[in-house]
């Protein structure tokens, strides 16, 4: 097996350019990734009208995809461990450009189907090894700052790329807007060939923890279903939440939310900066935020400023845990980061496909208002999990060695 190179033989043989440039590049990728799962969102009614079919089978569009994701991301990165990351990036971005051209050009609803699911299963690689990859460009005390560049792409789609998305589809039909996509994945996939290093996962300093420690990646992956879960129960309902219980306008709700769009950016960011001096209050800080702020929602979320103050913490909290919980993975994966980042990934999307389904269970009872306690005390059970770390890890010392994978 190829022996590991030194960190600083790896990152000092790059220009800092490029450096920034291929990490700009996953950062792109990224983007394009989460604007194609997405879009979909914004462009329902759309979508069903013209395939003859109805709301709910057009939503499924997005389920079966996040389905797909959870299923797939750990066996799929197994299989392609050996692979170039240079390689595989950019196989990974034609297999997205060309699942979502096959999408735009789709003759009825089972071809779309089927061109969603080859999508799905090439980012179900890419989550996994994206972070790894960005790590592994820059020297490891800078693993954050690497992480967040490559991760706030996927923030960017929200803000950016799924709105235009949807204007460009309500404009001039959705199949352009899933062409156009596509595009830009083509064009972000030539830009992976030309900027990423071309060496294999073995020459990636960041292909192992730099802490390897199995009871902590534990507790970092039952934390990320729990708080995503509890995001995703509130945010799924945010748009009716701010309309029928803080009685704001519907014309001021996509306002409220580019500005929690910006503050999602400006978490991703602090984190970043946060993470190579104080890695533990970058984790739990923010998750402390999340909790708090949809706690705060149900609260005084009545009042329409406050609730749009109040989303907005939410935001900050959701970009900062994101890109902090990563950089821990990476820091104590037990084993190879990629796999370690695969489980991770599955977690995350378990808690995408669960929180909608908590949050109608919520609607059903207590109702709307409630949606966001909900959410709070998932995302608190998240920080209780996290904040437990410390005394588990010195109850397992107490018992013995084994803990560290």
């Amino acid at each position: 097996m190829q022996k590991a190179l030194p960190a600083a033989a790896l990152t000092g043989a790059l220009p800092p350019w490029r450096r920034l440039a291929a990490a700009v590049a996953l950062g792109a990728a990224a983007f394009c990734f989460v604007t194609g799962e997405s879009l979909p969102v914004g462009l329902l009614p759309v979508m069903a009208e013209s395939l003859r079919s109805s709301l709910s089978a057009a939503g499924l569009l997005v389920t079966i995809y996040a389905v797909v994701v959870v299923v797939a991301s750990a066996p799929l990165t197994y299989v392609t461990r050996r692979v170039s990351r240079r390689l595989l990036l950019s196989v990974l971005l034609g297999v997205f450009a060309a699942g979502t051209l096959a999408a735009a050009v789709a003759p009825g609803y089972g071809w779309l189907v089927a061109a969603r699911v080859v999508t799905a299963l090439s980012q179900a690689v890419f989550w996994s090894v994206v972070a790894v990859v960005a790590a592994g460009l820059f020297p490891a005390e800078e693993r954050g700052r690497a992480v967040a560049v490559a991760v706030s792409g996927g923030s960017l789609a929200f803000l950016v790329g799924v709105p235009a998305g949807t204007w460009i589809g309500q404009q001039a039909g959705w199949r352009v807007s899933f062409a156009a996509v596509s595009c830009v994945g083509l064009a972000v996939a030539i830009a992976l060939v030309v900027l990423i290093p071309a060496r294999g996962p073995s020459g990636n300093h960041a292909a192992a923890g730099t802490d390897p420690d199995a009871v902590e990646y534990g507790l970092l992956v039952v934390a990320t279903l729990l708080a995503v879960a509890g995001m995703f129960t509130a945010y799924t309902y945010v748009s009716a939440f701010l309309v029928k219980v803080s009685g704001l306008p519907a014309r001021d709700v996509p306002a409220v939310l580019l500005l929690g769009g910006l503050a999602s950016l400006a978490g991703l960011g602090c984190s970043g900066l946060l993470l190579s001096r104080h890695p533990r209050a970058a984790l739990v800080v923010p998750a402390g935020v999340l909790a708090a702020a949809m706690v705060g929602l149900y609260a005084l979320g009545t009042a329409g400023p406050a609730a749009a103050a109040l989303q907005a913490a939410e935001s900050l909290g959701v970009g900062g845990f994101g890109v902090s919980i990563q950089a821990r993975v990476l820091a104590v994966a037990p084993r190879g980061t990629d796999i370690a980042s695969a489980v991770f990934a599955s977690a995350y999307n378990v808690g995408i496909a669960a929180g909608p389904v908590i949050g109608g269970f919520v609607l059903s009872g207590p109702g709307l208002r409630a949606t966001p306690l909900a959410g709070g005390l998932l995302a608190g059970l998240a920080l209780a999990v996290l904040l437990s770390g410390p005394l588990i890890d010195a109850a397992v010392r107490r018992v013995g060695p084994g803990k560290r994978g």
